[in-house]
């Protein structure tokens, strides 16, 4: 066949420098409209000199590539080098274009992070399409062309040194005229240069790998000192706490915090605190969970520091509470590693779960059984997958389903702003459901425990505002639908009384005061009655409406 083939339409064949031009030519033209496209934005080509600036952009960019293919584009890797790079830039370039995200080390530890079921979402006719057009056909062209082999003469060596030597006078020569355009424009906007690609991936790339695996750090144990401490007012009861994370759920759709739609109906009946002001640690769940759970501030948060030390469940486990961390979305990022653990993708559910992936109600399943057969203090992990995207339609009982039009495709860009938001919001309705049979389950066992339920989420989500999708967006720029995040806390009646909890102060505050994921740590703490140096009475949600005597 490729005999036949290369009979009618014989293969053409270039030296090495004219191959690095081709590859460098479909990079910049083809690969990068993106990033043009962002540059149009900020530079109005329509005054002055702004046009020869822009201009001089893809030329600054092709002899830039020229240069770098031209050093690491040897024989025999080659083609395999171009054609990794083709297949990366056309994805990096279909996720920009289509959810607006920035690659970067986050986006780069969110992908390799991310399930083969949660990947499966992603995948779309049009995901299909660009692909063929942006990676298979140019690593095609790259495959049917034959470069010359070239003796490593004085002449070959002395042509190589040359084209790199003209392609960096063009460069400099552009930047004789345009320097002080160039450097204003990336100093004001610093974030464009993580949509120019291939460097967005290898940059992004090598910092993950500097900061996942070159920096780690040995384990570090932490809150040795930790111990149970009895509550104000012992009643003899244990404690019962269940802490649900939720995943991509954003405080913008909570009608307990003022959304127009009435998305918490039966929370708001159980007459939940809700805390209005909280913002996340992050805007992906990798970032998000180990930092609410570290002890760290966001501001000081250090992901290579969190995954080598005791986290809150550690030392909560260490102070002799049975801890259990249910698993229903991607993982939990290395904050269960060290607590008994269950995973519901393998669960055999056929009426709530399908392919490895459960509906949250789920996660509720026998879990009145386990909390009877223990009678000792507990802390219980419910990590829900809520609201992910794109698949919003797949997170509720099509029964569940509350507002309609509804965006009944992973094809999101496809749907209505009015479809798409009422899809999420069904994804809101049903997390609202699945909270209220939490409480109903914890209020069950009010007899033998003080119980209290936590919910907060990971990060939140943009439903098209501004062109912007999904989540995942460096927290500098990211809008406030991915760092506005809901939060709320139910105590019970015995739970307010033992531990001495004024609830009108408690509420009061929460209308008033804005919180994060950083008070989760010593919340927790505080909630379980679990004593240690590093608990930061500031930063515990409850500690100010305690009574004065505990």
């Amino acid at each position: 066949m490729w005999f036949n083939i290369a009979k009618v339409a014989p293969r053409p064949t270039v030296s090495p420098w004219f191959f690095n031009i081709i590859v460098a030519l479909v990079i910049t033209f083809f690969q990068n409209v993106i990033y043009f496209k962002n540059v149009l934005k900020l530079v109005d080509i329509s005054v002055g000199d702004n046009l020869l600036f822009f201009i001089s952009m893809p030329l600054t960019l092709l002899f830039a590539l020229n240069v770098v293919f031209s050093v690491i584009l040897l024989p025999y890797i080659r083609k395999p080098i171009v054609i990794l790079f083709f297949i990366c830039d056309a994805l990096a370039q279909y996720f920009m274009q289509t959810y607006g995200i920035i690659i970067d080390r986050g986006m780069i530890q969110n992908t390799l992070d991310t399930t083969l079921v949660e990947s499966v979402t992603l995948l779309t006719p049009r995901l299909a399409l660009f692909f063929l057009v942006f990676a298979i056909l140019p690593s095609l062209l790259v495959l049917w062309i034959k470069v010359k082999p070239t003796a490593p003469t004085w002449q070959n060596i002395g042509l190589h040194i040359l084209n790199v030597l003209l392609s960096l006078c063009i460069i400099a020569l552009v930047a004789t005229f345009f320097y002080k355009d160039y450097a204003s424009l990336m100093r004001n906007n610093q974030q464009l240069v993580k949509n120019l690609v291939p460097s967005d991936m290898v940059l992004g790339s090598y910092s993950y790998y500097k900061h996942d695996y070159v920096q780690k750090m040995p384990f570090a144990e932490r809150g040795l000192d930790a111990r149970k401490v009895p509550p104000a007012h012992d009643n003899h009861k244990k404690n019962l706490i269940i802490l649900v994370v939720g995943e991509t759920s954003r405080a913008q759709d909570f009608s307990l915090g003022g959304y127009g739609k009435l998305t918490n109906p039966k929370l708001a009946a159980d007459n939940v605190i809700y805390f209005p002001h909280t913002s996340s640690c992050g805007t992906a769940t990798a970032v998000s969970v180990p930092c609410m759970f570290s002890g760290m501030t966001r501001r000081r948060y250090d992901g290579a520091k969190a995954d080598s030390q005791s986290n809150a469940l550690d030392i909560i486990q260490r102070a002799r509470v049975d801890v259990l961390w249910r698993e229903n979305d991607g993982g939990c990022k290395g904050v269960c590693l060290r607590v008994p653990t269950e995973q519901l993708g393998t669960w055999h559910l056929p009426e709530l779960c399908a392919e490895g992936v459960c509906l949250d109600e789920a996660m509720l399943r026998n879990l009145d059984g386990y909390i009877g057969a223990h009678d000792n203090d507990q802390v219980i992990v419910l990590h829900t997958v809520g609201s992910h995207g794109p698949a919003y339609y797949q997170r509720y009982p099509k029964t569940a389903a509350a507002f309609t039009p509804a965006c009944d495709t992973n094809e999101i860009q496809t749907c209505s702003n009015q479809a798409l938001v009422n899809t999420y919001d069904n994804t809101i309705v049903y997390i609202d459901d699945m909270l209220d049979k939490t409480i109903k389950l914890l209020q069950a066992h009010n007899d033998k425990f003080n119980t209290a339920l936590v919910y907060l989420s990971d990060h939140g989500e943009s439903l098209g505002e501004n062109g912007v999708y999904l989540h995942g967006m460096p927290y500098a720029v990211a809008p406030a639908q991915q760092t506005h995040i809901p939060m709320l806390i139910w105590l019970s009646p015995g739970y307010l009384q033992s531990h001495a909890v004024r609830e009108d102060c408690l509420r009061d505050r929460a209308k008033r005061q804005a919180y994060s994921q950083d008070n989760l740590f010593s919340t927790l703490l505080g909630l379980v009655d679990v004593k240690t140096q590093l608990y930061q009475p500031d930063l515990d949600v409850l500690q100010p409406c305690r009574d004065a005597q505990q």
